[in-house]
């Protein structure tokens, strides 16, 4: 079941799976969520900090309970990431799965190290959308970006434009995040949207050759390459490691760690047309 849009009143609640927040950056989001007539929650550790793993929002178990909570409760209609880092790994196992699948889907927005928390949420077949965490300053402060949620959660979203890499056209199942968290390959014929930041071209080899050693791609049927912010020159790497699939691939979409990023829907059929460069969205 695929959540319905927001709409002003909504109750949301603001989440940190993973790494901590500055409360003078959360509070500054949560001023402007509520300017979208929406009722905002902060869950009870979204400011925790470990207190010996200073990377961390506080204990693997609090994270894990926050998340599990708000997904849970009836009167929330969205669950919103207040910034990614690092963490959400860690707690993917103390999630009870069961209990979240089983309530009602909300609108789930993360991105970043988030991609931890999206995987078995599309593999469940429950939409999510990847896009600016409430928290951070790419919401905070790029009103492009900022807008563009909003657009996302209220309205949603249609098409997106990039450049071709290798022609063809596919339909599927949208997937992905950062290439650096994924794991367990993906339901067949989905369209794999890839980005990372601040990643070396040879760490992005690595990842991409361990990933086609699991046959992460062997069941992909088209590939949707967001922004690579602060990890160089990264065409031939690509084009080495993706380019021998044979499948429809376009580059150049801007989602992920990037200036004005567009909130893509995860977990939902989109249609890729590599020869006119666009990704369409059919649910």
């Amino acid at each position: 079941m695929t959540p319905r849009p927001l709409r002003a009143g909504d109750r949301v609640t603001v989440v940190s799976p993973a790494g901590p927040v500055p409360a003078g950056l959360l509070q500054a989001g949560v001023s402007w969520l509520t300017t979208w007539g929406l009722d905002v929650r902060v869950a009870p550790h979204a400011l925790d900090m470990h207190p010996t793993l200073p990377y961390l929002a506080g204990s693997d178990a609090d994270r894990a309970r926050d998340f599990e909570d708000a997904w849970c409760a009836p009167d929330t209609a969205a669950v919103l990431c207040a910034r990614g880092g690092y963490g959400s790994q860690r707690i993917v196992d103390l999630v009870d799965w069961d209990l979240v699948l089983s309530s009602r889907p909300k609108a789930f927005v993360g991105s970043s190290d988030i991609t931890a928390l999206h995987e078995p949420l599309w593999h469940a077949g429950v939409p999510t959308w990847f896009g600016p965490m409430i928290g951070t300053g790419a919401f905070v402060y790029d009103p492009a970006a900022r807008d563009r949620l909003r657009r996302a959660l209220f309205e949603g979203v249609t098409t997106f434009h990039g450049v071709t890499v290798a022609p063809g056209t596919a339909r599927g199942v949208a997937v992905g995040g950062n290439v650096s968290l994924l794991g367990a390959p993906p339901p067949d014929g989905a369209i794999a949207w890839l980005e990372d930041v601040g990643e070396e071209p040879y760490r992005l080899d690595r990842m991409l050759t361990s990933l086609l050693r699991g046959d992460w791609f062997a069941d992909v049927a088209g590939i949707v390459l967001g922004s690579w912010t602060d990890c160089g020159d990264v065409a031939d790497v690509l084009h080495d490691r993706l380019g021998g699939l044979g499948v429809p691939i376009i580059g150049s979409v801007p989602f992920g760690h990037c200036a004005g990023q567009h909130t893509v829907p995860f977990g939902v059929t989109v249609e890729l047309d590599a020869d006119a460069g666009v990704v369409k969205v059919l649910e």
